[in-house]
């Protein structure tokens, strides 16, 4: 119930500031209202929902600031992890990072925003996954799904260029090139931070 609650609110089917009912929420899922209530107390924990005490429970409005302070942590991680991708990568990993690539390419030609934010995060973890650093993964895969939920609002407008980014990075992490890889993906979350930004964050 968490994770499908999760899921409605990076994909936009749940806004933000969107208040959450538990009666049609139970009913769209085909549960019971308790499992849903309790849901709510995990998403309120962990930041994805406001309970306001004789209101209820709305979708968290990120601010700007998280927003960034997200995306700058991510840049970090990400940066590292091409570097060791360059370093650790087989053909096959070379090979299937195309695929997921023209995948995205694909998703982008009909503007299908979900499977475009679904081939970007497969993309960006996959090149996490090459580097082979179990911390690094780890601590990749705790700012994933926020990550989804900031990146959804822009994916249409990074568009193409960001799709072209991630060829250069495929071809930097396919040549070995470990400080070209690394500056690739510094440069490209930097851009998807600063488009972030200038959108006034993840609440438009």
């Amino acid at each position: 119930m968490f994770d499908a609650l999760v899921e409605l609110i990076i994909s936009r089917s749940l806004k933000p500031g969107e208040h959450l009912g538990e009666g049609e929420l139970a009913e769209m899922l085909g549960v019971s209202r308790q499992p849903v209530r309790e849901a709510f107390q995990q998403l309120h924990s962990e930041g994805w929902v406001d309970l306001r005490p004789g209101q209820g429970a709305f979708v968290h409005s990120p601010t700007e600031k998280e927003a960034d302070d997200l995306l700058a942590v991510r840049t970090l991680l990400e940066a590292e992890s091409a570097r060791r991708a360059a370093a650790q990568r087989t053909d096959e990993d070379i090979a299937h990072l195309w695929q997921l690539w023209d995948t995205g390419k694909k998703a982008l030609a009909v503007q299908d925003l979900e499977q475009m934010v679904g081939a970007n995060a497969a993309l960006h973890a996959y090149v996490m996954d090459i580097g082979d650093n179990t911390v690094l993964t780890e601590l990749s895969r705790l700012v994933d799904r926020r990550v989804r939920w900031y990146f959804t609002p822009v994916a249409a407008s990074r568009g193409s260029s960001s799709w072209d980014e991630h060829a250069e990075l495929i071809r930097a992490i396919a040549d070995g090139d470990q400080d070209r890889a690394a500056s690739i993906m510094r440069d490209h979350t930097e851009r998807t931070r600063r488009v972030t930004h200038d959108a006034q964050g993840p609440e438009e």
